[in-house]
This record gives C-alpha cells, sequence and structure tokens, in this order.
C-alpha cells in the first residue's frame, strides 16, 4: 500500500486542470460515453458520494465524470455506498476507468457482501462494467474494490470511478464492458506434458491396456500441489514457471497450497510450515509467483475440515492464517481463489459455513469440495449448493478427479479405496450455476499414505492405482 500522499496527489492534476480551463474559456468538455441512466425504480449514487477506506483516495474534479467529479483509488482499498431501488434490480453497472501501469488495475465488485464481478480495466477512458443478478427492491450495500496496486519510478496504477447504478433495465444499450459470471467459463485448464502419468507410458510400453489407461490420466488438466516441501526461497520462481508456461499455451493452470501449520492433524499427511511468521512469508512468495497471470488456486484442503483437533490457540492462529492468505491472494488480479471446505460425508455445511466465513470466504471466490475424496458428484453439488445458500452466494469447485464409481465406504474409505475411477474430466459444464468447475485436484495416481495395506507414502506416484482408476472411467 502506497502511502506517499504527494505524490500520489499529483496524479489528479491533469483532470483538475482541465477542470478549470474549461471554466475559464467556457469550452465545453465532452463526456466520455456514459452508460445508461437508471431506469424508474432503480438508483444511481456518484463516486465522490462513497465511502472509501481511509488513506486509500480522494475525491477530484473530472470533466469528463457524469458529475464533473470521480472518486479515485490510489491504494489497494475499498469504497462503498447505499443505493435504493423501488423495484427489484438484475444489472450492476459500474463507469469506471483505469490509469495503467505495468497492466490494468482489478476490480471487485459487491452487493450486499456477496462478489459479482471480478475484472480487469485495462480502459482509460470512462466505460461501463456490468454483472447481472438479482436483488430485492430495498436498500442495498454495494462496494467497489481495487485490489492489485502498483507503483513504479515511471507509472502508478489506479482505479477511478464515476457512479454505480443499480437497475432493472436499461433505458439506452449500454456500451461494450465485461459482464462477469463465473470467471472459469470458456477456460482451457493447463495439461503438463511431463506429469508422471505421461512419463510412465514409455515404462508400460507393450502394455496396450495400461498404456491406454495412462492416457486417460495424461491428457487432462490434473492440479499441481505446492507445500513446506517448497521453501519460500524457490517457490515464487517454480510458480511462476508454471503459471508462465500455463499461459504461454492459452490455459489456466490449477495450484494447490498446502503448507498451513499443524497440517492432518499429525496423520499420513502430517507437516507443514513451523508457524504463522513462516507461513505467512511462504504464502506471499506464492502469490508474487502468481503474478497478473491466470490460475485456479485451491487453498489449504483439510484446514477447515480438521478444526477440531486443534487447540484454541492453533485454532485461533490457523483462522488467522487464513485469512491473510486470502487477503493476499485476492491481490493476484487473475486468480480465482477457493477455500477448501471437506466434503458432503465429512462436516456438515450447518457447521463448515461458519468456518469458512471466519476463515475469511467474502476475500475468495468461494471454495473447494471433495478434494482428495471419492463422494459421488450429485453428493456434491448438492452439498456445495447448501454451502453457497448459508454464504450468500459463493461459488465452489468440485473434485472429480477419483469419483466415477463413488465411495467404497468403511473406516479407510478414503484412503487409497479399492475399485475406485477417474471421475468427469475437468470441465465448466456443471450441474448448478454455483458450480465454477468440475476438476481434478487430487494428484491422480498419488498414494494417499500407507493405511495398513502395504501402499507408497503419501504423495508417492503410485502407476498401479493410477491405471486401475483409468482402466475403471465411464469414458
Amino acid at each position: 500500500m502506497w502511502t506517499d500522499l504527494p505524490i500520489r496527489r499529483a496524479t489528479v492534476v491533469p483532470a483538475i486542470a482541465a477542470a478549470v480551463l474549461a471554466v475559464i474559456t467556457g469550452a465545453a468538455v465532452a463526456p466520455d460515453p456514459v452508460g445508461a441512466a437508471s431506469a424508474p425504480g432503480g438508483a444511481t449514487v456518484q463516486g465522490e458520494r462513497f465511502a472509501l477506506t481511509p488513506g486509500a483516495g480522494m475525491v477530484v474534479a473530472d470533466a469528463r465524470a457524469a458529475a464533473g467529479s470521480a472518486l479515485l483509488i490510489w491504494s489497494n482499498g475499498t469504497a462503498t455506498a447505499s443505493l435504493t431501488t423501488t423495484s427489484a434490480a438484475t444489472l450492476l453497472t459500474a463507469r469506471v476507468r483505469g490509469d495503467q501501469c505495468n497492466g490494468a488495475p482489478a476490480m471487485t465488485l459487491r452487493v450486499d457482501g456477496k462478489t459479482v464481478a471480478t475484472t480487469a480495466v485495462p480502459q482509460s477512458t470512462w466505460t461501463a462494467a456490468s454483472a447481472r443478478g438479482s436483488w430485492v427492491a430495498g436498500t442495498h450495500t454495494v462496494s467497489v474494490a481495487f485490489t492489485n496496486d502498483v507503483k513504479t519510478a515511471a507509472c502508478d496504477r489506479n482505479l477511478r470511478l464515476d457512479q454505480v447504478t443499480l437497475d432493472a433495465t436499461a433505458t439506452t444499450p449500454q456500451p461494450p464492458g465485461p459482464v462477469v459470471t463465473n470467471p472459469l467459463a470458456g477456460a482451457r485448464f493447463w495439461v503438463d506434458p511431463a506429469s508422471q502419468a505421461r512419463q510412465e507410458i514409455p515404462r508400460r510400453a507393450g502394455n496396450a491396456s495400461a498404456v491406454a489407461a495412462l492416457n486417460k490420466i495424461a491428457d487432462q488438466s490434473n492440479a499441481e500441489w505446492y507445500g513446506d516441501w517448497v521453501p519460500a526461497s524457490g517457490l515464487q520462481s517454480r510458480v511462476a514457471s508454471r503459471t508462465g508456461l500455463a499461459a504461454a499455451a492459452g490455459a489456466v493452470p490449477v495450484l494447490v497450497t498446502y503448507a498451513i501449520p499443524g497440517r492432518d492433524c499429525g496423520s499420513y499427511s502430517a507437516g507443514g510450515l513451523s508457524g504463522p511468521p513462516a507461513y505467512a512469508a511462504w504464502i506471499r512468495a506464492f502469490a508474487a509467483g502468481l503474478g497478473g497471470r491466470k490460475a485456479v488456486v485451491v487453498v489449504e484442503p483439510d484446514a477447515l475440515a480438521q478444526l477440531d483437533c486443534l487447540s484454541a490457540t492453533a485454532r485461533a492462529d490457523r483462522m488467522a492464517m487464513l485469512r491473510d492468505a486470502l487477503t493476499v491472494l485476492r491481490s493476484a488480479p487473475g486468480a480465482a481463489t477457493y477455500l477448501d471446505a471437506g466434503n458432503s460425508g465429512w462436516i456438515s455445511a450447518d457447521v463448515m459455513a461458519p468456518r469458512l466465513r471466519e476463515a475469511g470466504i467474502a476475500t475468495a471466490r468461494g471454495f473447494a469440495v471433495n478434494v482428495s475424496n471419492f463422494n459421488w458428484t450429485a453428493s456434491e453439488v448438492t452439498f456445495g449448493n447448501r454451502l453457497t445458500a448459508l454464504l450468500g452466494g459463493a461459488h465452489y469447485v468440485v473434485d472429480t478427479s477419483r469419483n466415477g464409481l463413488g465411495p467404497l465406504g468403511g473406516n479407510l474409505g478414503w484412503c487409497n479405496p479399492a475399485g475406485r475411477a477417474l471421475g468427469t474430466r475437468p470441465t465448466t459444464s456443471t450441474a448448478s450455476a454455483a458450480a465454477d468447475a468440475y476438476l481434478w485436484i487430487k494428484k491422480i495416481g498419488q498414494s494417499d499414505g500407507d493405511c495398513g495395506r502395504g501402499e507408497p507414502a503419501a504423495g508417492s506416484w503410485w502407476a498401479d492405482y493410477a491405471i486401475g482408476l483409468g482402466s475403471r472411467a465411464a469414458w
């Protein structure tokens, strides 16, 4: 966050000068194209009437703004205002523009605490950014957040807000602008050409059925996990390398953070970093590796579901670390972040929802379900939809990597169960509008641990198990 106010204020001089010149000379300064005015029953509030995070900006003169002035947001902050409509509303439109600096400012729009749009603002002239929804008549709290502040010796990235309208219809056609619902819509998920499954194929030459099964895995996108085995000193470059390869291929990678202190309650996947300071440094290195590139980030599988094994102090520390992690990841404009929420057979939605709220789910895109588990997709969608309702509309992703034949059951039904199969391939075509994607989050072919039957250690490559999953897939 930048606090050098004299420098920041210098950025408003051109706008003020233009307004003064227009008054002195009587010249008309034409506004940039304006979005539709509020239709009957709708409401519009000017940017200068928004309450802004202290120290994050100021109202400036702007002859091209609708009312001759606008709100300049010069560091990460949130502007909030109330709008009262007399009819149900279906369209939120923010009239914004960005000061570009090594990329565009990232903006998040929320209504009544629910994120309705996250988008970059690459335009330097006023433009309409719209999001559709359904809001009853009455008073609503609308917020506009600037999330990726940057300042260099040569430039300064800022977000400028003219006005926000909440409306049922527009009286005139809207100018082109992003309508953001699912940030993953249309995404092609990145396939690692050097995956363990791909490397295993030459070793199975001559075994056609094994090769066919491995190809099913190798041809699909699978998440990459980062934990305490990747030190903070090398984490940024590792993440940057992966996201860079994906970006070059025009695809979106799926990444998992798995370094929370006290991980897995000391069980098969025990580990994690030494404490909150180490985790804070580690997650910042991870976020730095993302840069502005697109990625799906699943945050700390099992961290919330396993709270009950922690002391009160350790639980409070974990919640604080997760809140911090989601805040840090929010600064990466291309990241769609999902906090793990367990699965339908573990912690009930009524218990999990308050945990998600306490952990800061409002700053993430949503949550993830069924990570590394085997539950039917339909069960997880029901569970996810229940959480969505309890959380005011948060979206989610489902791990379908190994649920093609559902769960086996029993005490160790989660631990390398026999006879399972690959599930639905990664896709954004889902059974619920709240489900952004089905993903393969569990690393296919990696053991869940030595479950007392002589299996490889947790995280170890187990080719025969992977081949079994592929051979039993329904596709």
